[in-house]
């Protein structure tokens, strides 16, 4: 036989022993149908995505007895359960994974959410179908008829990522981001002539006092439930002081005495911290440690003098606090004017000899509870622009009331962070995007510096886009030209 012949019988030879050990793996892993072998293993736990603040997907499918891989892709801690079931994971840090065993749940549709305070009511919830194996039912990826044609609810639930281009899923979630961002534009632009006009508001609104004989300031606050309109259809029973989400802004001057008689008619007891203000300690506001508590239908007074400096302050509920704040019981307090900087150039930011200050815009967030991602009590597209003549210079006000950081960006202008917490600092710095962690008061001084209307936003995205469109923490501000005819 010549040499060429040799290889090609060698090779020949190999490949029938590779095919027949192939077949042998076969047959071990399927076994025949006559001998009644058992049947493939469990189905792969179907995965489940954990973020700020979504359950991805929306509509989970997993068959009769099998498992969810979950995983936290946020920034911080997240956990899911089974409404009406002891099945909890545990609670995940960001990066966290886990297996959850369903294998006890009957076939039939749950509620599966973060049961982490606030998380739920911020949009963690998706439904979940435990399937019977039977015809029509969900295969064990998760995935129906529905999931397959599109439908995704809640802007979360398909992965774009996993989509090709030619995809009809693809083109249709497209379009209807495109549709849902038109939409949402134009009403923001409709609400913001309204705001012009005064025919919306927002809270904030400053708090005038009664004087008292011997010049004490006294401010009357009433916390209550109340019907808040956080978005165009979405009205919520907010918990609120003076009836708006924020609370009213409290403005005092170095030195005040002030007196602030707060009536509880929420049906649960409460009291207000005066987070950031010096005041002793029996004026602190920490029910249960510092005071009696506020009990319904009674109304306490807190009286104190406010220090002989400047500070930028909040006022909030700490008695029930993991669930009164988030859903409205916060609001600005401020002390005088916060310091600014002396005339000069910090990195590429001028302040001017003659600085002048257009306006001063508080701005709360908050991103939990029934308020949920929200700029001052409002969501995109009804929160409030704001509205400054090129050149002009503000100074913009951010306190974090929610449960996670923001980094807060504002397209285009320029920005020098000027105090922390109230307190002025030594070195301003110049950034575009500031991380504004909970408890945290900012002061930003932002020159008007490009005309037009520029985005202003959080950015951990999920905090400000989901596939219909722009969503909660979103606003704009409108720079107009002075010299415009």
């Amino acid at each position: 036989m010549s040499p060429a012949n040799q290889t090609l019988l060698a090779r020949f030879s190999v490949a029938i022993s590779v095919f027949a050990l192939i077949m042998v793996g076969v047959v071990a892993a399927t076994g025949s149908k006559d001998s009644g072998s058992a049947e493939s293993g469990p189905a792969a736990p179907v995965s489940v995505a954990l973020s700020e603040f979504a359950i991805a997907p929306a509509a989970i499918v997993v068959p009769l007895g099998g498992k969810i891989a979950i995983t936290n892709n946020g920034a911080v801690d997240h956990n899911v359960a089974v409404l009406d079931s002891a099945i909890k994971s545990s609670d995940l840090p960001a990066g966290g994974t886990e297996t959850l065993d369903l294998s006890s749940l009957e076939p039939g549709e749950y509620e599966l959410f973060c049961a982490i305070a606030g998380h739920k009511d911020s949009g963690m919830v998706a439904t979940l179908t435990i399937t019977d194996g039977s015809a029509g039912s969900a295969d064990a990826t998760g995935s129906t008829d529905s999931a397959a044609s599109g439908g995704h609810g809640g802007g979360g639930a398909v992965d774009i990522g996993t989509i090709e281009s030619t995809d009809p899923i693809a083109k249709r979630i497209d379009q209807q981001m495109r549709d849902g961002m038109d939409a949402g534009v134009q009403t923001f632009l409709d609400n913001a002539a309204k705001y012009g006009a005064g025919e919306m508001t927002t809270g904030n609104q400053i708090l005038e006092p009664e004087i008292l004989a011997d010049g004490t300031k006294k401010f009357s606050l009433t916390a209550a439930i109340t019907d808040w309109e956080v978005s165009p259809g979405k009205i919520v029973k907010a918990w609120t002081y003076n009836g708006m989400v924020p609370g009213p802004w409290i403005q005092v001057d170095p030195g005040d005495k002030l007196q602030v008689d707060l009536t509880n008619n929420l049906p649960i007891s409460t009291d207000i911290h005066w987070h950031g203000i010096d005041v002793p300690n029996d004026q602190d506001g920490v029910a249960g440690i510092t005071q009696d508590y506020i009990k319904p239908n009674t109304t306490y007074t807190y009286e104190f003098q406010v220090g002989d400096k400047p500070q930028l302050a909040m006022y909030h509920a700490h008695f029930h606090g993991q669930e009164a704040v988030l859903n409205g019981l916060f609001a600005g307090i401020q002390v005088g004017q916060v310091e600014m900087p002396e005339p000069g150039t910090y990195g590429q930011f001028e302040v001017p000899a003659d600085l002048k200050i257009s306006q001063e815009i508080p701005m709360v967030l908050n991103d939990a509870g029934v308020i949920g991602l929200s700029l001052n009590g409002k969501a995109f597209p009804s929160t409030e622009p704001m509205v400054v003549a090129k050149g002009e210079y503000v100074l913009m006000h951010y306190y974090n009331e929610g449960l996670v950081g923001h980094p807060m960006h504002l397209h285009r202008q320029e920005q020098l962070v000027v105090a922390k917490d109230g307190f002025p600092l030594e070195a301003p710095y110049q950034m575009d995007t500031l991380w504004v962690s909970p408890g945290e008061r900012y002061s930003v001084l932002v020159k008007a510096s490009e005309v037009g209307t520029w985005a202003f936003h959080c950015h951990v995205l999920t905090h400000a886009e989901s596939n219909d469109g722009l969503i909660g923490m979103v606003s704009a501000m409108v720079v107009t030209d002075p010299n415009a005819a």
